[in-house]
């Protein structure tokens, strides 16, 4: 599979499952309605999970961008494929999030809280608090990355099987990876942790046609894009710095 349409697809399904698990718990008359904070980040952890087996053995399936400029600072992927890589993300996230719209209309007309229904598509923080906010993101983000880079030694030099590009088996670590990040440090911006992750979803509620929706909350989109790219130049810096 091409590695661009391999990304495309993988963070389609990361979006569908992840955002269709937050539509499931928060969106009015579903069987799942307000079954919480744990079934929402088990959720997302599986769909990191089913997203990488899938995307990995063709991509690397890197389905974040912060992961792509990560490895491109460490030294692991083509400066070259991170602007194209990056491109798919986001379309795929915007794609997986139509589907998730679709699938929940009716529920979608149910709900008149317009945060709910952004909710669904992107992440906003508990306490608006710019600052904190960006250091949350960062720090969830330098997680993801450390750890990733870790993950896997015997594959760096290897820039074309990155750590998280083994399929199934390298795609179990990462899956709890998320997942406890979700716990742990989730709970004050929604660990967006991935640009494409909030930025697809944020753009599909700004162009689909959702009953009663309100805006987008532009203000904020710039926080779960920058602070992940920071945490992740943060850890690859810091990982280069350990090799020394």
């Amino acid at each position: 599979m091409n590695p661009l349409i391999a990304e495309f697809i993988g963070t389609f399904i990361l979006i569908l499952l992840g955002v269709g698990v937050v539509a499931n718990v928060i969106l009015k008359g579903t069987k799942g309605y307000g079954s919480g904070w744990i079934v929402i980040t088990t959720g997302w952890a599986l769909a990191v999970f089913i997203a990488v087996a899938v995307a990995g053995p063709y991509s690397g399936a890197h389905i974040n961008p912060a992961v792509s400029v990560g490895l491109a600072i460490a030294g692991l992927f083509d400066w070259a494929m991170v602007l194209p890589y990056c491109a798919m993300q986001i379309l795929g996230g915007m794609a997986g999030a139509a589907v998730v719209w679709l699938m929940h209309k009716d529920h979608f007309d149910l709900s008149e809280d317009q945060r709910i229904k952004l909710g669904v598509f992107a992440t906003a923080p508990a306490i608006r608090n710019y600052p904190v906010n960006i250091i949350s993101e960062i720090v969830g983000t330098f997680i993801l990355i450390f750890v990733i880079l870790f993950f896997t030694p015997a594959v760096l030099e290897d820039q074309t099987s990155t750590p998280i590009g083994l399929g199934t088996l390298g795609a179990l670590p990462v899956a709890f990876l998320v997942w406890g990040i979700g716990l742990s440090l989730g709970g004050t911006t929604g660990y967006a942790i991935n640009p494409a992750r909030d930025l697809g979803p944020r753009l599909a509620h700004w162009i689909l046609p959702i009953k009663g929706k309100g805006g987008s909350d532009w203000s904020y989109s710039w926080v779960p894009v920058v602070g992940p790219l920071l945490g992740s130049a943060l850890a690859a810096f810091t990982f280069l710095m350990l090799q020394i």
